[in-house]
């Protein structure tokens, strides 16, 4: 639907709005700045301001509107313009950039007082929190944690610098992009700072405290924020992190003293570090570091780094010397993003944006097909993400492995569940059936590979040599050879029958995230966050050719099954066609506004089935890279794709807890 911000409409959510520019209960303009179609309402839970989800075309935005009862309040309406005019400054991964608009101002039909908007992009991907439930809350490595304090510390310099400070970091208000970029989001802490610096001046209004268990540091719940308050909430977040146990868990903490005895649950950190950890959430401000340069100074010192690889955002400066103050300009400190643009205030909203889905695109545009003209079936699982599916060789039978830890066997035609195949101590990101059905292996959060047993779900053995989290495994077409990729920018190949390992490729420079085998099982290709794809001989070990020409992390791949052709989908939000044979760069498919990650071509090699993180499923001729149709359904993101052995359904498994099953479009 189209959804009226005029604050006095009677009705803003009318249905009968869906295709009109004008409201037909109060006669505003329903697109705002001729462009900015506003869908529906996230947060209305502040004093501050509601947040909307808008769209331009097909990219879905944030909308910040100031309530109206602060328009008698000229300080409030400056620093809600600021927001805007700072956020536009901080040319940052780390921080959110608005649209060109930035701030506008919105009059309702026949009103002399306008609506005071901030416009953004949306950030998609999983909060720290929800991430490391997904992990099943096992504790990061140390050097994960100094990989994302770096990142963190980094971001807050910037902010910091600007005279901002955020009063509210915690695993909920940090989001991983599918790239593993951290995003540092706010949930209203602008809002709130807003109202305390107002009262400390002498302005009007309540204050209203913000205080999150475990992560406020004591002098923010008296009151008295300062910059040093982000750091304590920082270390919090670590120990958490490190633990998998909350900052208020018995487990760790002592009520009585007021202490956080973590360490004895962390004994793979190293003391440096921990003492880090320690004095970043030291009782007193005056203890923890003096500033954000500090910090860096400190991971740089832990870690020995070149000084170039711990150096401060360009253009930033802080004077080391900067003592303990409460900033004269209060307000807010954004969230993160780097491939894909996103935006301030509604930091946590957007954690909310997607899970609530992708709701109304198809109404928007003639060729996005509503769901129930192809859904067949919808297979409720049991709340968990479903990570991965795999079809058995006769097509009668549906496997699918989820954030639950398990693997579970479906029946294809009636939807109903078989049984549960396998339960495993980790949760289940991808897994690989062997050609003769006999054998799964299964790969996860852990830096082992368990080899089980398809009719007991027994495991038969764990094969170790990976340093961390498994990504993707393969078995090739001859059941002879196993393939798995790894966080730790490595692709081992095992023999399967033994589980001994062949050989170790080490070429790529980030994170492995998929490999693929060619249908003759000669050759292996291998995705990777550093933007590459490289083939590879499987029997040698030797790389053949390095494809290069996307700009963010490739996600996944899939084969031609005459092994001519790659499909390659990418956190740039696009996919590429290659000439297999010889690495040339056939096509570039655009129209997905979220990175892109699950592929699956037809049985015939001629069309490829796409997803992405914007809920959509677009289906293209891959002789043309033409579009032919976009499906949309799932109310989160879609996690793996696959195409019957006959060719003629879809199966789509998303975060969203459902596995769907489409009739594919003539």
């Amino acid at each position: 639907m189209s959804y009226c911000i005029n604050p006095k409409c009677p009705q803003p959510n009318d249905p009968a709005n869906l295709n009109n520019r004008v409201c037909r209960n109060c006669g505003s303009e329903l697109l705002l700045q001729e462009r900015y179609q506003v869908m529906r309402l996230l947060s209305d839970s502040s004093g501050f301001g509601k947040v909307y989800e808008a769209y331009y075309g097909a990219i879905p935005k944030l909308l910040k509107v100031l309530k109206q009862k602060h328009n008698d309040k000229p300080r409030i309406i400056e620093l809600f313009q600021q927001e805007a005019a700072v956020l536009s400054q901080l040319n940052h991964p780390g921080t959110p950039r608005v649209d060109p608009d930035g701030y506008f101002q919105f009059f309702p039909k026949n009103s002399t007082e306008p609506v005071h908007c901030i416009i953004m992009e949306k950030i998609d991907g999983l909060n720290l929190k929800q991430w490391m439930k997904q992990q099943g809350n096992h504790p990061i490595s140390e050097k994960q944690a100094f990989n994302w304090l770096k990142q963190l510390a980094e971001i807050l310099h910037l902010v910091h610098q600007k005279n901002y400070f955020h009063r509210d970091i915690k695993p909920e208000n940090i989001m991983i992009r599918p790239n593993g970029q951290l995003v540092l989001i706010d949930f209203g802490t602008a809002r709130e700072l807003t109202f305390t610096y107002l009262a400390d001046v002498g302005g009007a209004g309540s204050v209203t405290k913000i205080s999150s268990a475990g992560y406020t540091p004591p002098e923010q719940e008296k009151g008295h924020a300062v910059p040093q308050s982000d750091f304590y909430a920082l270390g919090r977040t670590f120990v958490y992190l490190l633990t998998g146990k909350q900052a208020t868990d018995s487990a760790i903490y002592e009520p009585l003293t007021d202490t956080c005895h973590w360490r004895k649950l962390a004994l793979d950190v190293s003391e440096p570090f921990a003492n880090l950890i320690d004095k970043l959430m030291a009782p007193t401000a005056a203890k923890r570091h003096k500033n954000t340069q500090e910090i860096l100074d400190e991971i740089a010192s832990i870690y020995k780094l070149p000084q170039d690889a711990i150096q401060p955002p360009l253009g930033t400066h802080l004077n080391k010397d900067t003592s303990i103050q409460s900033y004269d300009n209060l307000s807010w400190v954004g969230h993160k993003d780097r491939a894909f643009k996103k935006r301030w205030l509604m930091g946590g909203v957007a954690a909310l944006t997607l899970m609530i889905g992708g709701y109304g695109i198809w109404q928007l545009y003639q060729n996005h097909l509503p769901p129930a003209s192809l859904l067949v079936n919808t297979i409720v699982g049991d709340g968990s993400y479903i990570n991965y599916l795999v079809m058995t060789p006769d097509g009668k039978s549906l496997l699918s492995s989820s954030a639950d830890k398990k693997i579970k066997l479906w029946d294809f035609s009636t939807g109903k569940e078989i049984r549960t195949l396998i339960e495993a101590s980790i949760p289940i990101n991808y897994f690989a059936l062997s050609p003769d059905w006999q054998t799964l292996a299964t790969g996860g959060t852990g830096n082992t590979i368990a080899i089980w047993d398809f009719d007991s779900g027994q495991k038969i053995k764990t094969l170790k040599g990976h340093s961390s989290y498994v990504n993707y495994v393969v078995i090739s077409p001859d059941g002879k050879k196993l393939a798995s990729a790894s966080a730790d920018h490595t692709i081992k190949i095992w023999d399967f029958s033994t589980g001994k390992e062949l050989l170790t490729l080490n070429e790529h420079s980030s994170y492995v995230n998929y490999i693929a085998i060619t249908p003759d099982g000669k050759k292996l290709a291998s995705a990777s966050a550093d933007n590459t794809i490289k083939i590879w001989d499987l029997s040698s070990g030797k790389e053949l050719l390095t494809l290069t020409g996307h700009s963010g992390s490739v996600n996944s791949l899939a084969i031609t099954p005459d092994g001519r052709k790659l499909a390659s989908a990418s956190a740039d939000n696009t996919i590429k066609i290659w000439d297999l044979s010889s690495g040339k760069e056939l096509f570039t498919l655009t129209g997905h506004s979220s990175p892109v990650k699950p592929l699956a071509i037809t049985p015939d090699g001629n069309t490829l089935v796409s997803a992405s993180a914007d809920h959509e499923i677009k289906i293209w001729n891959i002789s043309t890279g033409r579009e032919i149709q976009t499906i949309e359904g799932h109310s989160s993101s879609v996690n793996s794709l696959l195409i019957t052995p006959d060719g003629k359904k879809l199966v789509s498994a998303s975060a969203d807890g459902t596995i769907k099953i489409w009739r594919m479009p003539n």
